[in-house]
Formats: C-alpha cells, structure tokens, sequence
C-alpha cells in the first residue's frame, strides 16, 4: 500500500459505489416493468427479456474483466467499463423499442461487473487475511444501501415520473462515479507483475483454475447462497403484487428485511475478522441462513402469505449469507495469488451464470407461489452447504 492509496474507509465507499452499478441496474427498473411494457408495446416476456439479457451479457463478460484488469492494471479497466456503462445506460433512456433496449441492457451488463471483479482484486492487491476480510466486508455493508433503495426509488419515479428517468438518473450518477474514480482510484496493480494477454496465458490460468475441484466448490457456496435471495428478487415483480397485492412503490416490503440483513451480516462479519477462522465463520453464516430458509417453508406450508411474516426469514437469510460470504470469497481467491484478478472473474461468472438461470427457470416456475419460492430457496442454499461441507472433507485429504 502506497502513500497515494485511499484510507480504507474511502477505498471501499469507492469500490461499494462501483458495485451498486449492478443492483442499480436490476432492481431499480423493476417496478417499472408495466410502464416499460405499455411504452414499448411489448408483452410481460419481452421485457422479462431485458433482465435475462442483463445478465447473460454481465455473465460472459464478467469472465474477462479480471483477466483484463490483470494484463491492461485495474484503473484501466474500471474506467473503460464506466465509459462503456455509460453509453448503455443513456441508450437505454431512449430506447424506442423492446429490442433496442434488449441491445442497450447488453451493453450495460458487460460493463457493470468490473466494478464487482476488480474491486476483488484491488483488496486482496493491498491487504491479506483478516485487515482483506475487513475491508470486504466494509464494501458489502455500504453496497447494500443499493438493493435497499433501487427498487423503492424505481418505484417513486415511475409513479411520478417516466421509466426513462430511472435510466437518466443511473447515467449521472454513473459520470459522478467517473469523476470520482478518475482522480482518487489508485493503480494496485504494477507493472511488472501484470500478466500477458494472450491465448496461450490465458488458457493455462483458465485452465489451472477450472481444474481446482476447491475452486469450484468454494465459489459455488458464494454462488448457491445469493442464488437463493436472487430468486425472490427476479420473482418480485410477479410475486409481490399477486401473492401479498403489494404496488410498485412497496416493494421496500420486500428489499429492506432482505438488505437489512446484508448489512448486519456484513458487519458481524467484520466485527469477527481476525478472531475466529474463516471456517467457523462460515459455518455460523450457514446456521443463520439454513434456519431461516426451513422456517420460510414451514411458515408458507401452514399459512397464508401474509405480512410482515412472508418477509421476515429473509432477513436472517441474507444475514448469514453476508456472514459466509467474504471468507468463502476470500478462500477461494487465496488458491491462485499470481492471478486473483482472473480468479475473482470467474467467481462472479459463477454466481451470475448462475443468477441469470434462477432469474430465466426457477422464477418464472416459483413466483406465483410464496410456498415453491421458499422450497426453491431451501434447496439453493443445502446445494451450498453440501459443497462447504465436501470442500472440508477435501482440503483435509489434500492436506494430509
């Protein structure tokens, strides 16, 4: 860490801020899937089509930003992507038709995950164990304002205004962001340690990490967890009107226990960094999220939706779920340390591949039904614990 490296305060407000380009760009034109739908003349598909376009676009993309950020630095890249998220998002203001704004929300998605990608790398360039967990955790209690605000704030302006205004917005806080970057992100990445950027690089890195059965399991705990809150959020929009009669400006019902309980979770997770092992850490994240996940059943097999009870386990949830998170993270970026970059690349290719077939399946098939979300959401997250629980059983055999 350099003189000219931000406190680590300012360095994860800033990294957290690039992160919520994502949220933002989900679920903050959530509620304005009706408008989109009668200004365009599409059908409720169609415009379903634009988030599964989102994501498959921030999905293939996501896989090369750490590469990139690795060969070109990691200032480089964020800044590019920022110009590119841009031009995405002012496209999508002015999009005439449902096509034009399925080619503008690519745009958007292979440009919004280097802030997610990168910022990964740039913690783990400037700290390591607990002072990395920490700081990681940082970022995910201050990007959890985003999920909490972006659906609510969709939902005011598409009551009192146009769905074009939510892209305008998302554009001017994406050049503040820009600014912001441009004079304070610092360059974590020298020269002389930058890997090359070509075929042959690239396919022994790819390579010698899609062959790590740890990887993959350590990833896929991250991934399987936020696949389960990521159901209810890409079923919001069929779900919370028809099952709790819930309007576009009220779907805070749903975002504010969910977040509430990122944040906190965030924050015991920073409270304990250096005190218990990465391990425990993530087993009592897992107590928290599988209890709250079986209580979601059980309470929608014997009543009826209702609030605030329909909502309440999902704020236990996402507590334990930000509670594993960054040791499940920070593990799985440790096994290669030449290239986390890539490393971090292909974990968020994981979680939003993975994302975009709950979002394109499991959600349209669950959403008119609180009962099958919640079934849905148990077997997410015991699919995450089985693989914690191999990945155990592996790394003492590799171990011994």
């Amino acid at each position: 860490m350099t003189d000219l490296t931000p406190k680590p305060r300012a360095l994860a407000a800033m990294l957290a801020s690039l992160s919520m380009l994502g949220p933002f760009s989900i679920d903050a034109y959530l509620p304005a899937f009706p408008n989109i739908q009668a200004s365009l003349h599409a059908t409720p598909i169609e415009v379903q089509q634009s988030l599964t376009a989102y994501m498959l676009a921030f999905a293939g993309m996501v896989l090369w930003h750490g590469a990139l950020s690795d060969a070109l630095g990691r200032r480089n890249v964020i800044l590019v992507s920022l110009v590119a998220f841009l031009v995405g998002t002012i496209g999508c203001a002015s999009a005439h038709t449902v096509h034009y704004l399925w080619f503008f929300r690519v745009l958007q998605g292979v440009s919004a995950g280097a802030g997610v990608v990168v910022g990964r790398a740039i913690i783990r360039d400037l700290y390591a164990d607990a002072a990395a967990a920490r700081l990681l955790s940082m970022v995910t209690m201050i990007f959890a304002i985003a999920p909490a605000i972006a659906p609510v704030l969709g939902g005011v302006i598409v009551k009192y205004s146009d769905w074009r205004t939510i892209f305008l917005a998302l554009a001017g806080y994406t050049v503040v962001l820009f600014i912001v970057c441009y004079r304070r992100l610092p360059e974590t990445l020298p020269r002389e340690k930058r890997q090359p950027f070509n075929p042959r690089s690239l396919w022994r890195n790819y390579r010698q990490i899609l062959s790590s059965p740890l990887f993959h399991l350590k990833t896929g705990i991250v991934a399987f967890n936020f696949a389960g809150l990521f159901l209810y959020i890409t079923a919001a929009p069929v779900a919370l009107p028809t099952q709790l009669h819930l309007g576009p400006d009220q779907f805070a019902w749903l975002f504010v226990p969910a977040v509430s309980g990122i944040f906190l979770g965030a924050l015991a997770a920073n409270r304990i960094a250096g005190k218990i092992s990465f391990m425990r850490q993530i087993g009592y994240g897992f107590c928290f999220l599988l209890a709250a996940a079986l209580a979601n059943v059980l309470l929608h097999a014997l009543l009826p939706p209702s609030l605030p009870w329909s909502v309440l386990p999902l704020f236990f949830y996402t507590f334990g779920m930000s509670l594993a998170a960054p040791g499940a993270t920070l593990l799985a970026l440790d096994l290669f340390p030449d290239i986390r970059g890539t490393v971090a690349s292909v974990q968020s290719f994981a979680t939003t591949l993975l994302g975009a077939l709950v979002a394109g399946v499991l959600a349209p098939l669950a959403s008119h039904s609180l009962l099958w979300l919640a079934c849905g959401q148990l077997a997410l997250a015991l699919t995450a614990l089985g693989l914690w629980l191999t990945a155990r059983v592996l790394r003492r055999k590799i171990s011994a």
